[in-house]
């Protein structure tokens, strides 16, 4: 079983940056894929970013590749979103999810009770 928390959302200007965390307890998530994902209401959940287990192979949306980056640290049974150049778009509230085969897939046994991130234009 794995519990995840994320945090670091929360208001910034278009341009700017913030960073994602997603702490998990459980000790099989150094074991776990894991992936970054978004959604405003009234739309399906998008795919953002995704990390396997070792780290080693990531993958991301063509949305966000080039200004998001995802990482983790299996010590600290954390992963992260880092966010740059940050647009009015990117409003929505991010959830981080584990426990997956394919990176960009929408089947995860884990998820994350989101953080909302609001851009300013």
């Amino acid at each position: 079983q794995v519990r995840l928390i994320e945090s670091g959302g929360g208001l910034v200007q278009a341009g700017g940056s913030l960073r994602l965390s997603c702490e998990a307890s459980g000790r099989t998530f150094s074991r776990n894929n894991m992936a970054w994902f978004r959604q405003v209401p009234g739309k399906e959940r998008e795919f953002l970013a995704g990390i396997t287990w070792t780290g080693g192979i990531t993958k991301y949306a063509d949305s966000v590749k080039g200004r998001f980056t995802v990482s983790r640290d299996n010590t600290k049974n954390t992963g992260y979103l880092q966010m740059n150049s940050l647009k009015s778009e990117d409003t929505a509230v991010y959830y981080c999810a584990a426990g997956g085969s394919a990176l960009d897939s929408l089947s995860w046994s884990y998820w994350g009770q989101g953080t909302q991130v609001t851009v300013s234009s």
